[in-house]
């Protein structure tokens, strides 16, 4: 078997051993003699995983029945607007603006015509950092993005307001443990294709009570409400993406739990980031105290090195290294599917590519 060595922002690397059963049920889910995707989302069978895949994500965040977990379509990008449709309660919205991805919520939050308010930004740093801040107590919710992975920021810890905080989490969703009632968290969300799946699905985890705020003015099939209700079976779900979500939870569960995923991404991003400031080659982009241990940016002395690093890369079974076009330079995306060896082969890859090109 011929594989490369993924380091792609997303769509992303699964593991191997993931990839592996689907293949083996794709055809004869559990010898049952037909494919997951051919059976009605409605029925025992299909009922089962996704309950199942349900309750992995409630043990795993410690979340009690206060909080519904719903896997939806339309991409994290939906939920830019869906989410100040449905938590906007009159009084005013916070955002902190760490990025494209905040960039774009906060277009959402203007069309929706919302009283809403950036309170902090590092834009004029080219984001770079995230930015000091303190959401107002009495704010309809409080809205941040908690890795960017153009940029390679990402929250260390996050906020705790007294307002209800909302959390995109796209790019580090089930990479770390997070007490949701410490940090008061509200709404909880992130598209499964960087780190938890493939694309098709996202995961929406929601305090019901904030699930009720919701005016008859929004549609139906964007009121959270309607998921709830009917257990994100208001319309036919991609059975196929949760199924793999679900075969991607018992992989965590298998390498320890997210405290043990998050051991193993601490250590894999500390030899990128050792190895980039050790070096007068290297450049990373994102501040330390900021930096994301999801994606690390970063650059050559020159954008035409950066050109031959990629395609060096490539020549050498390494995929996905080539920066965002908004940031240019190169971009390593080592989210919980990547090996601590693909790490350790970059580096290597990375000390040999300075040698000959420094």
């Amino acid at each position: 078997m011929n594989r490369v060595l993924n380091f792609s922002a997303g769509p992303s690397a699964l593991p191997l051993s993931v990839l592996e059963r689907a293949r083996d049920e794709f055809i004869s889910y559990k010898g049952m003699g037909f494919s997951i995707m051919e059976v009605s989302h409605r029925g025992k069978v299909f009922d089962e995983l996704h309950n199942n895949a349900i309750a992995k994500v409630k043990k795993f965040y410690g979340l009690n029945d206060d909080y519904a977990v719903l896997f939806l379509q339309g991409g994290a990008t939906l939920q830019f607007a869906q989410i100040p449709m449905n938590l906007y309660n009159g009084g005013v919205a916070e955002y902190v603006n760490t990025g494209v991805w905040t960039t774009k919520a906060i277009k959402e939050a203007k069309i929706q015509n919302i009283n809403y308010k950036v309170i902090a930004s590092s834009e004029d740093s080219k984001f770079d950092h995230i930015p000091n801040f303190n959401f107002s107590d009495d704010a309809d919710y409080g809205y941040i993005c908690s890795n960017n992975t153009i940029y390679g920021t990402q929250y260390a810890t996050l906020p705790s307001p007294k307002c209800p905080l909302v959390v995109d989490s796209s790019s580090d969703l089930l990479s770390r443990d997070i007490d949701f009632k410490a940090h008061n968290i509200g709404l909880f969300y992130g598209g499964a294709q960087k780190n938890a799946g493939p694309a098709g699905i996202t995961i929406v985890i929601i305090r019901k009570d904030l699930a009720n705020r919701v005016k008859e003015s929004v549609p139906t099939p964007l009121r959270y409400t309607t998921q709830i209700e009917a257990n994100s079976l208001a319309n036919t779900p991609c059975t196929f993406g949760i199924y793999m979500f679900d075969l991607v939870l018992d992989w965590i569960k298998d390498q320890g739990g997210l405290n043990a995923i998050n051991s193993i991404n601490q250590k894999k991003a500390a030899m990128l980031y050792d190895l980039i400031d050790g070096s007068d080659f290297y450049t990373a982009f994102a501040k330390p105290g900021s930096r994301s241990i999801m994606n690390v940016s970063f650059a050559t002395p020159n954008a035409e090195l950066d050109m031959k690093f990629v395609k060096l890369a490539e020549e050498n079974a390494m995929i996905g290294l080539k920066g965002h076009r908004i940031l240019g330079g190169l971009r390593a995306s080592i989210y919980n599917a990547v090996t601590t060896q693909s790490v350790q082969t970059l580096c290597e890859f990375m000390k040999e590519f300075q040698r000959t090109h420094g």
